[in-house]
């Protein structure tokens, strides 16, 4: 996979992608703002502007206008909001393109933010915000990033909080825009099949009225904890979801493609340690997964589970022996080959499509603050030794960064607290 890095004269970056055997062409553009960029009174802001930018332009008064124009010619078209990026894109045959770069360029540039659509619209998202909420699987999640960063933008809900979103008006969505939705802030990728020169022309027109006012920094995000810490939200059910994850490092950290053969280990695929363990060997639960989740200044690593609520503690119990078996037991050269060996075919194909790749320069480019080519993230990852798993494991497993949040039937957390430990024998 080849790209190229651009930076127009305004300041705006593109990176361009071509793969002429793809058979279709996605158009991206992904701002440099997220919910790490919010207040506490405006917690849930950049999630709605997601929604609203679809609302209508200038150009397109109407949603309908949107959705008519990029489905009459077959495009697959969304956006996205995380915590330090929001994207929108649309994904279509060749020849249509440029519809492509006008409409996803039209809404990012000049939504109308009518009053009107934006009261309508808060009605939706409060609806999604309880959605969410219903699926403890999920929401264990939001408890969890909660429970360890606390009152700060990193522990705060992306969609926010429904106080929040009832109170939203024009003038904070177009405040929002003057400080975030800027040159510098924001990235054009185009990937697929494509005549490279005459897109960055287009692209150029397209944008050439982007703010190049300076773009508005984030907080940086606070770390302070130093004994295990654990939350419990009580819910009648007939399953307990959990996470379990230590504080760990971030994507700009040496650490970081060590972490993701970790969690691989652990609980990647249906025969990582802890499916075997839990699903196949103890028959607890359906799902398990471990995950490597690194930001630009932090990093968290977890372990998701929905298990059967009798035998919770026994699960937790074997989640704490099975990250320390990583420093304590051997790690067989056959084990680790097939591990390696499938992050790199996952990884590969995960990158088949236009979109899958323009994510990943663009997620690199503002996560990592640099892309590197498929084949230097497959040499990085064959390159990983036993020694650095286990030297990572010992830097991570520690009760100062321990925490643990649940959803189930459990009215007191004390029984958890008492198991919840890395320097007892489990």
């Amino acid at each position: 996979m080849k790209f190229n890095q651009t930076t127009l004269k305004n300041g705006l970056k593109v990176i361009t992608v071509p793969t002429q055997d793809n058979p279709a062409v996605t158009v991206l553009v992904m701002v440099e703002t997220g919910s790490k960029y919010e207040k506490k009174e405006t917690n849930g802001l950049s999630h709605f502007l997601e929604h609203m930018v679809f609302k209508g332009t200038p150009k397109r008064p109407k949603a309908i206008d949107i959705a008519k124009e990029l489905e009459s010619v077959g495009a697959q078209f969304n956006a996205f909001t995380g915590q330090e990026y929001t994207g929108y894109y649309a994904k279509v045959n060749p020849e249509h393109l440029d519809i492509a770069l006008d409409v996803v360029s039209d809404i990012y540039l000049n939504p109308l933010l009518n009053q009107e659509e934006i009261t309508k619209e808060k009605g939706v998202i409060v609806e999604e915000l309880r959605m969410y909420k219903d699926m403890p699987h999920r929401h264990v999640h939001n408890l969890f990033m909660n429970l360890v960063y606390g009152d700060q933008p990193a522990g705060w809900n992306i969609v926010g909080t429904e106080e929040n979103i009832n109170s939203f008006k024009q003038e904070d969505f177009r405040k929002y825009i003057s400080e975030h939705y800027v040159a510098e802030s924001t990235l054009v990728i185009v990937s697929g099949s494509f005549d490279e020169k005459k897109t960055l022309e287009k692209i150029e027109n397209y944008f050439s009225q982007i703010s190049t006012s300076k773009k508005s920094p984030k907080v940086e995000v606070k770390e302070n904890q130093i004994k295990p810490e654990t939350l419990v939200q009580s819910k009648e059910s007939d399953q307990a979801h959990l996470v379990m994850g230590v504080r760990s490092f971030s994507a700009r950290s040496e650490y970081e493609t060590v972490l993701g053969v970790l969690a691989t280990i652990l609980g990647k695929g249906m025969s990582s340690r802890l499916w075997q363990k839990l699903r196949e060997e103890m028959g607890v639960g359906y799902y398990v997964h471990a995950t490597s989740d690194t930001y630009t200044d932090h990093g968290l690593f977890t372990i998701s589970a929905g298990v059967d609520i009798k035998r919770i503690e026994e699960v937790i119990s074997t989640l704490i022996s099975e990250c320390k078996k990583i420093i304590s037991d051997p790690i067989s050269d056959e084990e680790l080959k097939k591990v390696k060996d499938y992050m790199c075919g996952s990884f590969m194909l995960g990158l088949e499509t236009s979109d899958s790749r323009a994510e990943y320069v663009a997620g690199n480019s503002i996560v990592r603050g640099k892309i590197e080519s498929p084949q230097e993230e497959i040499e990085k990852i064959q390159k990983v030794t036993v020694q650095e798993i286990k030297d990572i494991a010992r830097k991570i497993f520690v009760d100062e960064g321990l925490n643990l949040a649940i959803i189930g039937p459990y009215k007191d957390k004390s029984q958890f607290e008492k198991i919840l430990t890395f320097q007892k024998n489990t």
